[in-house]
């Protein structure tokens, strides 16, 4: 009998060994080792009461304008560090030193310009999150060498050039967004190193043009959105890597016409997968391939009959869909 009461005893003991504490004004969840403290007057970080055996910690919508290594050490074991929508406005060049299982940061929404070199070289990050900061440049000294990140966020910044130097440290780099940022070139060789990038996402930018060889590299990308830029040509041979697209993302830009064969490689997008939308279409004899293509491949087109045409005059309004060639004459 004694001996069993013995083991009781250490097993509880185990298990009060190994609890999650919780810091607070937080909540926590025992199974999951998670943390979470969601807009609360917190104004420090929370280190009272932050368990070792912490694995995901969020802190969000909260008044904290600063995080030491030294609070990171507190939890060695931490996996996943989501800090949305704080007032963090800069970061040590050690901060992660003493996370070395830590695998996604996000720091949406802070108050971030600049970091230190070196800043994400101490642990094993494959998601990284800028999003919704104050960002005008990404520095390339920030990662490692061949940094195993797959997911990189940098969307809802002030970035006006592609961080070339950057995304050659991403070899492994699956996800790229870039969206609503002040990018206005896409040079030949900023996508170069990516030859696992399966979406790039460049919505809401400035992009007038782009090198016809800047995709050559990304032979598995499956989802490009390149709406609301002010492209007004294409390459003819942009896409003739693409055979993997499913979903491309055209509307709300300048496009009067595209040039014939663009289109051909991308016989593996989805239904309602190219989106060609609130572009100034000239419904001419430039117009001929495209007005082909659409007979052939509207299942693909999303709301194929809303392609219209801004010109010439007495086509103005009309879906080109709905033109016969005989109309695409002038």
């Amino acid at each position: 009998m004694t001996s069993w009461c013995v083991l009781a005893f250490l097993f509880l003991a185990h298990l009060c060994r190994g609890a999650l504490s919780c810091p607070p004004l937080c909540r926590c969840y025992q199974r999951r080792a998670e943390v979470v403290c969601n807009q609360v007057p917190l104004t420090e970080y929370p280190s009272e009461g932050l368990s070792p055996h912490t694995t995901l910690l969020t802190i969000q919508s909260t008044n904290i304008t600063s995080i030491s290594e030294e609070q990171l050490n507190a939890t060695p074991l931490l996996q996943g560090l989501h800090l949305y929508d704080n007032h963090l406005h800069s970061l040590s060049a050690h901060l992660l030193r003493g996370v070395p299982h830590l695998s996604t940061l996000d720091l949406t929404g802070n108050r971030l310009s600049d970091l230190p070199a070196h800043v994400f070289d101490h642990a094993p990050l494959r998601s990284l999150v800028l999003k919704d900061n104050a960002f005008e440049a990404a520095d390339a000294e920030w990662l490692p060498e061949n940094s195993s990140i797959t997911w990189l966020d940098a969307s809802g910044n002030r970035l006006t050039e592609v961080p070339t130097a950057l995304l050659q440290k991403l070899p492994h780099l699956e996800n790229l967004e870039l969206a609503d940022n002040r990018l206005e070139l896409l040079s030949a060789n900023s996508l170069g190193n990516l030859t696992k990038l399966e979406r790039l996402n460049l919505r809401d930018n400035k992009l007038r043009d782009l090198d016809a060889s800047v995709l050559q590299g990304s032979r598995n990308l499956t989802y490009l959105f390149l709406s609301r830029n002010d492209l007004g040509s294409l390459p003819q041979n942009l896409f003739q890597e693409l055979t993997e697209l499913k979903v491309l993302s055209l509307d709300e830009n300048q496009l009067s016409h595209i040039p014939a064969g663009l289109l051909d490689p991308l016989s593996s997008l989805d239904e309602d997968g190219l989106d060609l939308t609130s572009n100034p279409w000239l419904c001419n004899r430039k117009a001929k391939y495209l007005w082909r293509w659409l007979q052939k491949n509207k299942n693909k087109v999303f709301l194929p009959e809303t392609v219209l045409c801004a010109g010439p005059p007495s086509l103005v309004g009309r879906s080109l869909m709905s033109l016969g060639e005989s109309d695409l004459q002038s």
